[in-house]
């Protein structure tokens, strides 16, 4: 590689490392942050009647808060590793600088035990957003470590409530505890399905709601694999926004699909009578999955959803098609196979999948190359090809982008920052690299992307 990386001016500087330093790690010396979270193992009820022995969350006495940040305004996130292990966090969608998008050695030295980081940024865009590592990153996620995000709007669009849906899955046995987190032979495949699913770590928890109102039902995709479809029955609800970006206009909120890093907003009008129960569901070919229940309580509010004020689009620019560069990205098996290299940042042990035939060697300081540099300001067209008979939920830090086109289905053209490409299916998308720095890429699905199918581009002045 030509000239010095980030990378390695990060790792190999001491005065590098000492700002760094002075701006993260001892950030416990300035002011205080407008939020805090801390990482830490606890024991928490999930299965009714049995306790969770060895969860992780981002608070110490349950689940993990929903944050709560405003657009084009200042924040500060503190966040205490209280694991006994390295760590960091990542804002997932949010178009921010590099330095605070929490990928170790990519972006940041991990976290290690003990330590404190202090994460600053300005929110761009409205919507509905997530958190969660890049370190450890299975282990941590399976055990609990995702949490919502939400931007608010510059002015209100008139919803009487607003309630996140952490939507996840979970690997328990019937005692309630921990079994394996992933099969090997699964990771190859399709990844490894939890056994009990959840809504902000309860099975099929019911919500009161003041009948004839108007919630705004934030569907936020953190697991680590599952694919699904989501419907709401019972009541008069329509998808307003996907993945933070308004949709031209609400369409029924009926067969949305969701995958892994996915988020659907859905403006719900509440039945006026306490009879009128709505439910969230997974459909399954075995039977429908009630994930969530909303009940109607009270004298009907009598709202009407042609009250809510429209959307307003995030400022995401516009790529210039006719002038926009190609390139091209194949998602296949490894070409080689073989272990990983051992990592601060742990390792499945296995290599099963590649992006344009280079496996991802795992989280180490590198330096390594980026799979494509970009140059800041200009449009590109990127051709997403996968080679194999399962799916990928693609996801590019940093930057949104657009989808154009597919082989096998009609696109909306939408702007997102994690697109499914389905078994066998090419799909392209558009953005303009508007942020330079050093950008995380990879698949969803985190078995996959602990398994060589992850790697970053680079946007460059």
């Amino acid at each position: 590689m030509a000239g010095i990386s980030r990378r390695e001016l990060l790792l190999g500087s001491t005065a590098t490392l000492a700002a760094f330093a002075a701006g993260g790690l001892l950030s416990r010396q300035a002011q205080a942050a407008a939020h805090s979270l801390t990482l830490a193992r606890i024991r928490h009820s999930v299965l009714p009647g049995t306790i969770t022995e060895n969860m992780m969350s981002f608070a110490p006495d349950g689940p993990p808060p929903v944050l709560r940040f405003k657009k084009g305004q200042a924040t500060s996130i503190d966040v205490r590793n209280g694991l006994d292990e390295a760590s960091v966090v990542h804002w997932h969608g949010l178009r921010i600088a590099n330095g605070m998008d929490g990928v170790p050695y990519l972006t940041q030295l991990p976290i290690e035990a003990g330590q404190q980081f202090r994460y600053q940024f300005t929110p761009p865009d409205a919507g509905t957003f997530w958190y969660h590592p890049h370190c450890n990153t299975l282990e941590q996620m399976a055990r609990g470590l995702t949490g919502v995000l939400v931007v608010e709007e510059d002015e209100d669009p008139g919803f009487d409530q607003d309630l996140p849906l952490n939507i996840r899955d979970f690997r328990l046995g019937g005692d309630g505890q921990f079994i394996d987190l992933f099969k090997p032979r699964n990771a190859a495949r399709g990844g490894t399905y939890g056994t009990v699913s959840t809504v902000n770590w309860k099975v099929a928890p019911h919500y009161e709601l003041a009948a004839g109102s108007l919630v705004r039902l934030r569907l936020a995709v953190t697991d680590v694999t599952r694919v699904g479809t989501y419907d709401i029955t019972g009541g008069d609800a329509q998808l307003i926004a996907l993945d933070s970006n308004p949709l031209p206009r609400p369409i029924p909120a009926k067969d949305v699909v969701l995958s892994p890093g996915q988020r659907a907003d859905i403006a719900l009008r509440v039945p006026d009578d306490e009879s009128g129960t709505v439910s969230l569901h997974l459909k399954r070919p075995n039977g429908d999955k009630e994930l969530a229940v909303f009940l109607p309580r009270g004298q009907s509010a009598r709202r009407d959803l042609r009250e809510l004020k429209p959307l307003a689009p995030n400022p995401v620019p516009e790529p210039d098609l006719a002038n926009a560069e190609v390139l091209d990205f194949v998602f296949g098996w490894s070409p080689e196979g073989g272990a990983p290299q051992a990592s601060i940042c742990g390792s499945l042990g296995y290599t099963f999948w590649s992006i344009n035939r280079i496996a991802w060697a795992g989280d180490l300081p590198g330096p390594f190359d980026p799979l494509a540099t970009l140059r800041l300001g200009k449009s590109y067209i990127l051709r997403f090809r996968n080679e194999t008979p399962n799916a990928h939920p693609i996801h590019l830090h940093g930057v949104s982008f657009r989808l154009l086109r597919s082989n096998k289905r009609q696109l909306a053209p939408l702007v997102t920052d994690t697109a499914l490409l389905l078994e066998n299916e090419t799909m392209e998308v558009a953005l303009v690299a508007d942020n330079p720095g050093d950008w995380a890429f990879h698949c969803h699905v985190i078995e996959h992307q602990k398994t060589g199918l992850a790697g970053f581009l680079r946007i460059a002045e």
